[in-house]
Order: C-alpha cells, then structure tokens, then sequence
C-alpha cells in the first residue's frame, strides 16, 4: 500500500499581540518599538483622532536619546519652540525678574527640546501609521486575564484576545481601573488644583511666558511661536478639591477659579472672563500617581497611567517616552511577560522616583504658599537670572539613567522571541 507524500510546510509561530491603550506620547512609542522587535500591535484612543495643539512640553537627557534612535531628533529640533524668556511680576503686575525659560524646569540650553504636545504625539504616532492599527473612538469597556491572554470587550462590544495589554491612557487610565482598582487607592494630591486654557493673545507675547505670583497662587501666560495669534493661560492655586470623574463639573470648577483669584489685580480679570468662554478649558487637581506595581497579571502600565509626576516636575513627557521604550525593550528580550514586566520596573522605578522627588522643589519655584517662601523665590530669581537654580538636581536625575544595555541593531530587532 503506497501511502500518499505529506509536504510539511513549516510556519513561525505567530507574533505576540500587544493591544495599546492611548495614542498620545507613550503609546505610539511602546507601538514603535514593539512592531520593530515583531509584535502586531493595535492602539486604540479614546478620542476621534491624535490629539493636536496643547501646551507645550519639554524633553530632556535620555528621552531625547531615545527619539534620536527612532530617528525623530531633526523633526523635533524643527518644531522646537526656542522659548527667549520668562518675565516674573507680582500681584500688581510689576516686573521681579527676566530669567532664561531653563530656569523654570532646570533644562540645558541646546540639549533639550520644547514643543507643542499635539505635535510630539502626530510625530510620534506618524512614524507607525502605516505598519500598526489605529483605532479611535475606541475605549476598553471590560478586561478578563486567563492563563493564555487578556480577553478585551471593546466600548462597541466587540471582543478580541491579546497576549499582553498596555495601559498608556494617562493620568485617569481607564486600563488602570479595569486591572488595579479605583485611582484614589494610588493618586497622591499634591495640594493644587489648575485650570488650563487658551485665548488670543491681546499682550504681544512672542515665545515668551509672564509669570506672576501672589502667595498660593500663580497666573501663567505663554506665547508659544507657533500660534502667534493665541497664548496659552495656566492659571494654578492650593486647593484641596479633587474633580469628580463621573461627571462634569465645569461650572464648579470655573466658579472655584474664579472665587480664588478674585482679589488679584494684574490682567486676572480679563484672564477669567476669557477662561468662562474658553473652548478649550481644562481643570484638575496636581497629582502624582504612586503604585506599589506597574503590572497585573497580562496587563502592565506606562507613562502617566503608572507614575505622574506632575507638572511641577516637568517630566512627564519624557518619562512617557524612556518608559516606553524601557518596556518595549524589554518585552522583546524576554519570552515570559512576568520576566519582562519585572525587569521594566527594575530598570524604571528608581528613575521614576528620583523625578517624582523633584516636585518639592518645583511647587517651591512655581506657587509658593507663604509670603516667606514668596520672597525667598524672589531672592532665587534674582541670583539665578542666567542659570537654573535647581541646575544641579536636574544634571544630576536626567543622567541617572542609562540606556546603553539597549542595543538597537537589526540583529537585536531581528531577536524578538515568540512564545
């Protein structure tokens, strides 16, 4: 009996599927990583598209190392705001100190980059447009881990399963809810609340921030460059007032605003009567998110989601972008996620720390509380006029990590083991 000749034909095993909450900054970048190292990858975002405009933020030291290696540097450096100054005044509006902007957040002149958040996320989000799946008006309704992967109900219904889930959906994660709990177990209110929002710019600002300061209390007008005809207003003050998140709250929160900077003079009533009609109005309240883990189970976090920093710091921007190619990088060195995920946070944790520890000097420097500490940021201003005054801190946590085990050559690409 002659039995008939079976052609074997060998097949790979199939990638890992990453699904990828949030698609502003640390998103995209675990998205391009993890598709370089050979994952199918799926981002989806809750809103209708990238999120464009914004204020703008900062990148330093090693995120700026990593957008070299994804090749983004000479984009950045062309939408680089290249701020002049930053005037600090008083309650009344007279003038206390002309500083360089890298006093505020302890930058170096030439090795940093400053711009508009909408674009660093398009920028980011552009370089894997075409190679992974974008899906908005998408949000995560349900999330069920078993022993092979993560089962995901979508906010239509559908359903799909993973191999691993990314939380990059911010300071309120929706990921995070679904897989630790409710936020209040892990925020740590800072004892601030801010309100943001943009208007024309009726005070001639070109690329340059005024700054003025009553004890508690801080009004903030930027003028980006890129808008010339619109300033940004951040607008922020000690409060113990947490928005609720199940509703909205504007009128409140505009009303509160409003009620606290009531006696301040300088050009505080025209900056209220524009936020009552701004568009684009933003509050919360100054918060870090603090959490015992980054992981459960098939469902790690990043950027916001795991460890806000605050504003305050200035560095949520770019520990968006390390962290997110911290674990990426190391998803693709390890086969099991528990390994990889574990190592994320090995590598991640101190650094993430050590930048959550620097709030203390930034609510010194942006909205001190006391009329003593008012007067002693005075002092620092005028010492500091051409150099930051927490310089040393800021060399000191921008070199603290170090990036070099990460080789990305095509034989690592090439490397991403399958499970």
């Amino acid at each position: 009996m002659n039995l008939p000749l079976l052609r074997l034909t060998y097949h790979p095993a199939r990638p890992r599927r990453a699904l990828i909450c949030g698609a502003s900054i640390a998103g995209p970048t675990v998205a391009y990583w993890l598709d370089r190292y050979g994952f199918q990858v799926t981002v989806i975002e809750r809103a209708g598209s990238i999120r464009p405009g914004g204020y703008p933020v900062d990148l330093r030291a090693g995120a700026m190392e990593v957008v070299e290696r994804m090749g983004l540097l000479p984009d950045l450096l062309a939408e680089h705001v290249h701020s002049r100054r930053a005037t600090f005044v008083d309650g009344e509006g007279c003038k206390v100190a002309m500083v360089d902007p890298e006093w505020i957040h302890g930058g170096v002149r030439g090795r940093d980059v400053e711009l508009p958040r909408g674009v660093l996320a398009r920028l980011l989000s552009d370089l894997t447009a075409k190679r992974v799946a974008y899906r908005f008006n998408t949000s995560i309704a349900a999330l069920e881990d078993d022993a092979t992967g993560v089962q995901v109900t979508f906010n239509d219904g559908s359903c799909e399963h993973f191999d691993i889930v990314i939380g990059a959906d911010g300071l309120h994660s929706t990921t995070r809810a679904l897989a630790f709990g409710d936020e209040t177990r892990f925020a740590h209110p800072l004892g601030f609340c801010f309100a943001g929002f943009s208007m024309p710019n009726r005070f001639a600002l070109d690329r340059e921030a005024i700054i003025s300061n009553v004890p508690g209390r801080m009004a903030a007008i930027y003028a980006a460059g890129y808008q010339p005809d619109t300033v940004f207003v951040l607008l922020a003050f000690a409060h113990t007032y947490r928005p609720a998140r199940e509703k909205s709250e504007v009128a409140f929160q505009q009303h509160l605003t409003a009620k606290v900077f009531a006696d301040t003079n300088w050009q505080l009533p025209v900056l209220l009567e524009e936020m009552r009609q701004a568009k684009d109005f933003y509050f919360d309240s100054v918060e870090q998110m603090r959490m015992p883990t980054w992981s459960s189970g098939r469902v790690v976090l990043v950027g916001d989601a795991a460890y806000a920093p605050s504003f305050l710091t200035g560095q949520g921007s770019s520990l968006a972008l390390t962290g997110g190619y911290v674990l990426a990088s190391e998803l693709a060195n390890h086969k099991d996620h528990r390994a990889a995920f574990a190592a994320y946070e090995r590598k991640m944790r101190p650094f993430v720390e050590m930048n959550q520890a620097t709030v203390t000097e930034g609510k010194a420097s942006m909205i001190p509380v006391t009329s003593e500490q008012l007067e002693q940021r005075i002092v620092s201003l005028r010492a500091f006029s051409s150099t930051p005054a927490n310089a040393d801190t800021a060399r000191a946590v921008h070199s603290a990590l170090d990036l070099s085990e990460y080789d990305d050559g095509p034989e690592y690409r090439n490397r991403a083991e399958k499970p």
